[in-house]
């Protein structure tokens, strides 16, 4: 599988679009884990304690928890509207009649130059991975053009870089009270005022069992 490498992104975000291994390396498989990812497609809430100035207010969609850690993305760090034209030429593929644009997040200070697409699950192609059945995550060059030809899914998010918590971390800051939970409502992953995902986040977590 060939690898996607972008000449530049912006001054912030430069790197790799990550391609389908290094995700599916990142994520590991569910037949992989001994328990279920409890909280794979939920979303996390920065509390209001929050001691990590990197994760203020934020709110990432987890994409994996099993037993050797947790992956997520934050998902209302928005860092600037790209043209899908000059999106798709930064990693080498041909872009003339593509016209509109795509929001680029930061996802989480770990690996900034590897790029993710979040979608919803009614797209797939065979390096699709889904997460909770109803979002999934896409690397490939296809998915961009698909998008642009209207072809994609109904909704999607490109970010760079992910929020990863090694084995029994994320439990603990849990337990800490560092985080609080909320159903990943896709209206909050794809749709809402960006501004508005923590308040909107806040209203709808999850009580502490």
């Amino acid at each position: 599988m060939r690898l996607i490498r972008f000449a530049r992104l912006s001054m912030v975000l430069a790197g790799i679009f990550v391609l389908a291994a290094l995700l599916n390396t990142a994520l590991s498989t569910r037949e992989e884990a001994l328990e279920p990812p409890l909280l794979a497609g939920r979303l996390l809430i920065a509390s209001p304690q929050m001691g990590d100035p990197r994760f203020a207010h934020a709110v990432i969609l987890v994409v994996r928890h099993d037993r050797s850690g947790a992956m997520g993305i934050i998902i209302n760090r928005l860092v600037e509207d790209r043209s899908l034209a000059s999106l798709l030429e930064a990693v080498g593929e041909e872009s003339s009649g593509f016209v509109g644009s795509v929001r680029i997040f930061a996802g989480g200070p770990v690996e900034p130059g590897v790029g993710f697409v979040l979608h919803s699950a009614d797209y797939h192609l065979p390096e699709t991975v889904d997460i909770d059945g109803r979002v999934a995550m896409t690397s490939s060059p296809q998915v961009l053009r698909d998008i642009g030809n209207g072809r994609g899914p109904r909704k999607s998010l490109v970010a760079f870089g992910y929020a990863g918590w090694r084995s029994g971390q994320l439990e603990g800051e849990l337990d800490l009270r560092a985080w609080l939970k909320a159903m990943g409502d896709e209206k909050l992953i794809f749709d809402e005022d960006r501004d508005k995902v923590w308040d909107e986040a806040m209203k709808h977590r999850m009580p502490d069992l």
